[in-house]
């Protein structure tokens, strides 16, 4: 209500979050100092989910390609501050808000992960019957068989800890 009386754009809280990172980026903030501020383990989830290109990071790519290949670098054509082009004689308009969609999987499917060229591990996490997490994982050199295996291994733990939660459920009645 108060972004549509403001004339602003329909924006989640949760956006501040990505434009600060990227901000904070494209300002010069280390990764592993940002990681720090906004709560994260590893930088590579920083970088991974709250980074954005933007027109800066991008010249600063083409001046570093420039330097090291000793050549031209596509420019494109940007006016100052990463605005749009203006119309009919307008002053330049900032281009519309886009939050980062990441690659997200769906709960209970477990998670992939490279961690080489040819080396991709998966990994599940469920809730065991005793009610501790476990971590179980296996390795592909692909991805495709990294799925497959982690398929594999998420029906055999489920199954596991269907059966595990039976036999608690047979203990405990008959126990009484």
């Amino acid at each position: 209500m108060i972004l549509k009386d403001a004339g602003l754009p329909d924006i989640r809280f949760h956006d501040l979050r990505h434009t600060f990172a990227t901000t904070a980026l494209e300002h010069g903030m280390d990764v592993k100092t940002l990681s720090t501020i906004i709560g994260h383990i590893s930088s590579a989830t920083t970088i991974d989910i709250y980074s954005h290109i933007t027109g800066a990071m991008q010249q600063a790519a083409q001046k570093i390609e420039r330097g090291i290949g000793h050549s031209e670098a596509y420019e494109p054509h940007e006016t100052p501050g990463d605005q749009l082009p203006a119309e009919d004689g307008k002053p330049p308009v900032s281009p519309p808000f886009a939050p980062y969609k990441g690659k997200v999987r769906k709960p209970g499917t477990g998670g992939i992960y490279e961690l080489g060229d040819h080396l991709f591990e998966g990994r599940y996490s469920p809730t065991s019957a005793q009610g501790k997490r476990e971590v179980h994982t296996v390795y592909a050199k692909t991805k495709e068989e990294c799925e497959a295996l982690l398929k594999q291994m998420i029906a055999a733990v489920r199954e596991r800890i269907k059966e595990e939660k039976r036999q608690m459920k047979l203990l405990i009645t008959a126990g009484r």
